[in-house]
């Protein structure tokens, strides 16, 4: 299903701008709670997110000379390209492994946490993929920080997770960590949200609505799910003696076997993904 919205209404007045710098030091970061990248990990396991934004580079459409923020960078797979169109781009990042490779390929990759931006009126556009939905602790904090980042007239272009993202593999995680005494819902680190409640968030904040579609994307993986949990499932695992992980993981890969491994030129996994995109412009006279 396919959800756009074009030539939205008004926005309604916007929230409060006017926060608190704060420092974007190690110190200072409060990444998804247990969740823990490994950069070797992301590029095995998680290359496909790189792979698959080139739709969303396209709505980005970026051009020579603009100032551009790519929040929640990762390894700077995407920034470089971005980069490459004659863009200045900032990389930003809450995890110290990922930021690392990204300034390994020579980026401008900042550690910064994405509900405390610093920055005001400096960027042509923010850009940002798969990276919103885990940004739980405040979604409107970090809307409101993209919003003062942006200059006036400034484009925010993002896709993350939508409601309904990785449903199976959430609902196999839940069912296994309860069978142990787990509340998962309590570790969750995932914000899932449908096209009308981001939709709204962005318009509290003062954003122009442009467009945004929510769609199915059922996604192949580079192996069985089992490297996908090690790598984006942490959240989950940290919350077992360590002994006790990787028996999770192998039984909750066999609880979605008839769900998402599927006889495609042999057996492929399908990771059930839905995804949520947009544009919103701050207007050109805030």
């Amino acid at each position: 299903m396919v959800v756009q919205v074009m030539d939205i209404e008004a926005p309604r007045a916007p929230i409060d701008q006017t926060a608190t710098d704060t420092s974007s030091d190690a110190a200072a970061l409060r990444p998804a709670a247990g969740q823990v990248w490994d950069a070797a990990s992301y590029a095995r396991n998680g290359r496909f997110v790189a792979e698959l934004g080139a739709p969303l580079l396209e709505w980005l459409a970026p051009r020579a000379g603009e100032r551009v923020l790519d929040l929640g960078c990762g390894d700077g797979v995407l920034t470089e390209q971005i980069a490459a169109n004659g863009c200045c781009v900032t990389g930003a990042d809450a995890s110290v492994e990922l930021t690392a490779a990204a300034r390994a390929r020579g980026l401008d990759a900042q550690l910064i946490d994405a509900h405390a931006l610093h920055y005001r009126s400096e960027f042509d556009a923010v850009f940002s993929n798969a990276a919103l939905h885990w940004m739980r602790r405040d979604p409107d904090a970090v809307i409101a920080g993209v919003y003062r980042a942006l200059k006036p007239g400034g484009r925010f272009v993002a896709e993350m997770g939508g409601a309904g993202n990785v449903a199976a593999i959430r609902a196999a995680l839940y069912a296994a960590l309860a069978q142990r005494g787990v509340d998962a819902a309590a570790i969750d680190p995932w914000y899932f949200p449908n096209a009308d409640e981001y939709g709204a968030r962005l318009q509290a904040a003062g954003f122009e609505l442009r467009r945004i579609e929510s769609f199915a994307r059922p996604t192949p993986l580079p192996g069985d799910v089992s490297g996908w949990l090690r790598t984006f499932a942490q959240s989950f695992l940290q919350a077992l003696p360590e002994a006790e992980r990787e028996p999770l993981v192998l039984e909750v890969r066999e609880a979605l076997r008839p769900i998402l491994a599927r006889r495609i030129a042999g057996a492929v996994w399908m990771a059930d993904y839905v995804r949520l995109r947009f544009i919103a412009v701050r207007p050109s006279a805030a």
